[in-house]
């Protein structure tokens, strides 16, 4: 069994879909700059890992999946941004759940309903009592991240998403997005 397999037993309903190897080129990301915003095109590869069951205080049961996601910028192959984190399943509540760090002192718990079980949408915002964004005092300070939300959508061997990041950069609200459609590789 590969490690990106299915653990046989374990229900990973919508996640079921992520697991494997993705890759994309033709991403585009617009991001904030002090006079602006830039407009880079992006690669990536992102594998989803199947991780099993995990119990919380014997009164929820999760499914697990970990993900390592790389992106690098089309026009000079320089890593852009590299995050890990994971999407879990509670079953019981049909809520999907995404937590994730990226390296710049950002901490995101991000979640929502299962309405349609080949799209998982979740979103997180500073300050919400259940969905939350957690940063460095540089972060809040510089950079702060206001909302986050995802949508992907998977269609057999393709995965489509859609990324938001509410700024508050260089003295200005920003609407940073990402968007990208992959392949399933293995």
């Amino acid at each position: 069994m590969s490690k990106t397999s299915i653990i046989e037993g374990v229900d990973y309903g919508p996640l079921a879909a992520l697991i494997g190897q993705w890759r994309g080129d033709k991403g585009t990301d617009i991001a904030p700059e002090p006079d602006g915003e830039e407009n880079n095109g992006y690669s990536e590869i992102i594998t989803f890992e199947a991780i099993g069951n995990t119990s919380n205080a014997e009164a929820q049961d999760l499914a697990g999946v970990l993900y390592h996601q790389v992106v690098t910028r089309s026009r000079d192959k320089k890593a852009l941004h590299n995050q890990t984190g994971y999407w879990m399943w509670d079953k019981e509540n049909n809520l999907v759940m995404h937590s994730f760090t990226i390296p710049r002192g950002v901490c995101v718990l991000a979640g929502g309903e299962v309405v349609d079980p080949n799209v998982l949408d979740v979103q997180a915002a500073m300050g919400d009592k259940e969905w939350e964004i957690i940063q460095s005092p540089f972060m809040k300070k510089k950079a702060r991240t206001v909302q986050y939300h995802i949508k992907i959508s998977v269609k057999g061997d393709t995965l489509n998403y859609k990324q938001t990041m509410n700024l508050e950069i260089y003295g200005k609200q920003f609407e940073h997005t990402d968007n990208n459609a992959l392949i399933r590789v293995k």
